[in-house]
């Protein structure tokens, strides 16, 4: 069973994905995922990751053998979760493609960096890096705390440089959060609840408050990675809401095309047209959000190569923005998607993970790609 996944942030040239298990009864591992484009073979190798069972994996941008994850300890019949950085053995002994997991008796095991104290702040929800920086900063979620840590020695110590908590009635926590890319990498957005909450990184106080995002528990967060006020979010009302975050009233577009809780969003880092979204519905969307992306009236054209007649009906193309739309419907799991996570190395690829700990990779359609290229 998995639920954890991300991409091989720092790694741009090969195609991997790396996934934690969540086994009860079993060593729990992260496996690293190597897909061979050119010849459609995954290649997977499996780490050891001894302490417990993962809820959340993320990589460091910075350094491509470094990752961080969130995962369950139990001591004195109490279960924590705990949130540690990992460095990856630098050869890998790459396995069968598809050996069976009684491999992992000779499988090798991640190197522990530091763990990030948690003791007085609650259980770890994710770790998040500063997404243009050189992997020494992060921020933690714990229960109702921001945590933001500076990492020293090469990673091996977490000093907490600040925080700050929610305020506020009943049980504040944290599901989910996101670091902007934009403004200088000072603003971070939070999921709790039906909220969601910007915040200054450099203060840490909250910029700006969506009450009631969505009628149930916000899921996930990302960010329009080139528009800088846009952010996505999606939740157990089974919808995707995008917001403009200078105008938080209302959602600029709502996307309801799951039928059951959206656990997942991602924008894809190159097209920002691109949606991806996964939900316990056991389907994977890709949508084409035109209207909202930074390119809405697609890619001009050169005027010289058009003639009078042409170039009139080109001018009225241009004048009428391009429709949003569901490109696709991705049906090859059995079970609550998870994950989806678009490639670092190649922005038409994506993967998205199901409980049941199937991983499927695909690739958005051919035809779209191009008529988004040309």
């Amino acid at each position: 069973q998995a639920r954890a996944l991300t991409p091989q942030t720092a790694e741009t040239d090969a195609i991997r994905f790396l996934v934690g298990t969540q086994s009860l009864r079993y060593d729990n591992q992260i496996h690293i995922i190597d897909f061979d484009d050119e010849n459609n073979i995954i290649n997977k190798n499996v780490l050891l990751h001894q302490v417990g069972e993962i809820w959340h994996i993320s990589a460091s941008p910075a350094d491509k053998d470094v990752l961080a994850t969130c995962y369950n300890k139990t001591s004195d019949c109490r279960v924590t979760t705990c949130a540690a950085l990992w460095r990856m053995p630098k050869e890998l002994e790459s396995g069968p493609p598809e050996a069976p997991d009684d491999s992992a008796s000779n499988a090798q095991s991640l190197e522990l960096l530091c763990h990030l104290d948690n003791a007085a702040h609650g259980n770890m929800a994710c770790v998040l890096w500063e997404p243009m920086g050189d992997g020494k900063k992060i921020i933690s979620l714990a229960d109702n705390h921001i945590l933001m840590w500076d990492l020293q020695e090469s990673s091996s110590r977490a000093v907490l440089s600040s925080s700050t908590a929610l305020e506020g009635k009943g049980q504040l926590k944290f599901t989910s959060g996101r670091w902007s890319p934009h403004h200088n990498c000072t603003q971070i957005a939070t999921a709790n609840d039906t909220m969601v909450r910007g915040w200054d990184t450099r203060s840490m106080r909250q910029i700006y408050c969506i009450e009631n995002a969505h009628g149930q528990l916000v899921r996930d967060l990302d960010f329009n990675p080139n528009k800088q006020y846009y952010l996505a979010s999606c939740g157990d009302d089974c919808k995707v809401k995008f917001w403009d975050t200078r105008n938080v009233t209302e959602p600029v577009k709502t996307l309801e095309e799951h039928s059951h809780w959206v656990w997942n969003v991602r924008y894809n880092h190159s097209h920002d047209q691109l949606i991806l979204t996964g939900s316990s519905d056991s389907r994977v969307i890709l949508s084409n959000m035109v209207s909202i992306s930074s390119e809405p009236f697609g890619h001009m054209v050169d005027d010289d190569e058009l003639s009078d007649q042409e170039e009139q009906h080109q001018e009225e193309k241009l004048k009428e923005p391009l429709q949003d739309s569901v490109i696709a419907t991705y049906e090859e799991h059995e079970d609550s998607v998870y994950a989806v996570e678009w490639s670092s190395a190649d922005p038409w690829l994506f993967a998205s993970l199901s409980y049941d700990g199937r991983l499927v990779i695909n690739r958005v359609p051919r035809a779209l790609k191009y008529h988004i290229l040309l």
